[in-house]
């Protein structure tokens, strides 16, 4: 993802219909370091010759990598730190491939304001096609709360 700057919110400052929109091109870096990461080698990930005898027809991207991608969104931008993840569901849709350019949309969907928690729509999408979508519930803390930690 390109360099950004950290934003953090505060539960206060959330709306529903307020989204944050990042693009990545994913690499095969990108790849190799998740693989290295998480320890999942699987050659469908770092082999081309696997690869090319799968349907997919070339190495995939691993769908949690196209997950991870969320998780940054929420962790830097969208509410940014001090959220911590109550829960994600993923619904893998299509694979992503090395040179996709991803496209991470997070939007606030419902706010619960006692228990400061907000639920975020998530969708990554190549193009037109949804490769992955779902939901995640955040804990945002208040301003107080985030004036306290700086």
């Amino acid at each position: 993802m390109p360099v950004r700057a950290i934003r953090s919110l505060a539960f206060e400052d959330l709306k529903v219909g307020l989204s944050e929109l990042v693009l990545k091109t994913v690499t095969d870096q990108d790849i190799v370091g998740f693989a290295d990461i998480s320890g999942d080698q699987n050659p469908i990930h770092l082999s081309d010759l696997y690869a090319s005898k799968t349907r997919f027809g070339q190495r995939i991207a691993h769908g949690l990598y196209t997950a991870s991608l969320i998780s940054a969104v929420i962790g830097t931008r969208l509410p940014g730190p001090g959220a911590v993840y109550m829960s994600q569901t993923l619904n893998f849709k299509a694979p992503v491939k090395i040179g996709d350019v991803v496209r991470v949309h997070v939007e606030v969907a419902e706010l619960i304001e006692n228990r400061q928690r907000a639920r975020l729509a998530c969708e990554c999408a190549v193009d037109a096609t949804v490769v992955l979508d779902g939901e995640a519930w955040v804990r945002v803390p208040s301003r107080l709360e985030l004036t306290a930690a700086a």
